[in-house]
């Protein structure tokens, strides 16, 4: 069989798409899918239909920028990292929110990225996410994207009848009992939980196949990616329940490459993980095992990963992170949660726009409910925790940027202050050409800690040399 070398083909930005699906089609990812087969530990691949998805490599980290102004800083930190021998992809991705709330164009992501490819001559695959879409917007997103973030989270709520689930349960490759994912972990149904699974999933799972028709019978044969995210409900999934989703997924002709399950702890914009990291670990290497197994038996795409939403600035769980990833020889997708427009503010007061900074807070602290109430399930913000205004009108610009950086070994840093300025772009947005003139006037001072903060807090720690051997 002939082998391919990724690092050597031509990945250029106009050919890109080409070049990855000619990969998929030469079935580096999973020459098998639609025969019968068996892995290292005799578990045989069952004969499902010829599913087929783009390749998603292994190591993915989503890079947010609301103002669109950021994109070739960015790319600057991956590049950094190749230099290293390291590879990680770069997905650009905005929220439909995001775009309502600034005034701009899905098709703006797109232009950033392209616009920073060529400006960078990164010749390696990127992707541009349309970000939590569901069905009443998908539409807008199926030209300018190549990933898709399907948001079911509000169909978790949704419960089929035990009739339906039972009609469902018998058509799946699932059954009750004991399913050995390798041979150290073992998960076990009874009749009972699996069940309860169904009615509570079915929906959910069938309006990700919706989604998925509807944008596959836009694209035709032009490949993208499916990412299935449930991770904004209240509750953790399961590792029995996301066995259950992913044999769904298979059943409904869904190839999905990530997913996005709700893990325990707290995830908040911006900001350190809360909760037990031990537990957290726990879950993460269960949903790791449960992937790989399904993978397999499923015959879901082979580079299929777990993808973990709001994840940039959870410092505490980036090692176990990386050791469970490295321990497994699996993949992940990491989502960054807006703060590059953090690091933007970070950046204005490094260059002395003290009294910019001091106005949106002022502005911030009188449309608090305005702000703070379409965040209020992924920031805990302690408002007397927060300065007066009188106190912080006399803030160097220095201060702010020490206040806003996410450095917890600083006693200036103010984790309120971090997520009260997280959900305040809407104000700079309403300053329009004024923040603009400051981003475009202060560039120098904004990349760089806009690359210090993806390069040195974020992809190092997760990907770096040392972290993956």
């Amino acid at each position: 069989m002939r082998v391919y070398d990724l690092h050597n083909l031509d990945f250029s930005t106009h050919n890109i798409r080409t070049v990855l699906f000619f990969v998929q089609i030469m079935s580096i990812q999973n020459p098998t899918l639609s025969s019968a087969s068996t892995d290292s530990t005799n578990r045989t691949r069952p004969a499902g239909i010829p599913i087929t998805s783009f390749y998603l490599p292994r190591l993915t980290f989503g890079v947010g920028d609301r103002f669109g102004c950021e994109g070739a800083a960015q790319l600057k930190a991956f590049q950094d990292l190749t230099q290293q021998g390291v590879f990680v992809h770069p997905v650009w991705n905005k929220s439909e929110r995001e775009h309502t709330t600034i005034g701009t164009e899905v098709s703006s992501v797109r232009s950033e990225a392209d616009t920073a490819i060529q400006e960078c001559a990164w010749n390696k695959p990127y992707f541009v996410d349309a970000d939590h879409i569901k069905g009443e917007i998908v539409d807008k997103y199926l030209p300018h994207s190549d990933f898709f973030t399907l948001d079911v989270a509000d169909d978790l709520g949704i419960h089929t009848n035990e009739e339906d689930a039972a009609k469902y349960l018998s058509s799946i490759n699932l059954q009750a009992g004991a399913i050995r994912l390798d041979e150290n972990h073992e998960l076990n149904l009874s009749e009972e939980q699996l069940m309860d699974i169904a009615k509570r999933f079915i929906p959910a799972i069938r309006k990700v196949s919706e989604l998925y028709q509807r944008i596959k019978s836009f694209k035709k044969e032009a490949p993208f990616i499916t990412e299935v995210s449930m991770d904004e409900v209240d509750s953790p999934q399961t590792p029995e329940e996301l066995l259950f989703i992913l044999a769904a997924l298979s059943h409904e002709g869904v190839p999905a490459d990530t997913i996005a399950p709700r893990f325990p702890g707290r995830f908040n914009k911006g900001v350190e993980y809360v909760g037990d990291v031990s537990v957290f670990e726990k879950s993460f290497e269960a949903m790791v095992k449960v992937i790989s197994y399904a993978s397999f038996a499923y015959s879901l795409p082979a580079h299929l990963k777990l993808s973990i939403h709001s994840g940039s600035d959870k410092f505490a769980i980036y090692p176990v992170i990386r050791s469970v990833i490295r321990r497994n020889n699996t993949g992940i997708h990491i989502k960054t949660a807006g703060t590059t427009w953090l690091e933007e503010c970070i950046g204005l007061g490094e260059a002395g726009e003290n009294e910019w900074l001091q106005s949106v807070y002022t502005r911030a602290l009188d449309r608090w409910d305005e702000l703070c109430t379409p965040y209020a399930s992924v920031i805990d913000i302690d408002r007397s925790k927060l300065p007066s205004l009188e106190a912080s009108s006399s803030y160097s610009g220095g201060q702010w940027a020490r206040i806003l950086r996410h450095e917890q070994s600083c006693n200036e840093y103010n984790l309120n202050m971090r997520q009260l300025f997280h959900v305040s772009y809407k104000i700079a947005a309403e300053d329009g050409e004024g923040f603009k003139n400051l981003l475009l006037k202060h560039r120098s001072c904004i990349e760089k800690n806009v690359h210090e903060n993806i390069y040195s807090r974020h992809l190092l720690p997760l990907f770096g040399p040392t972290s993956l051997g």
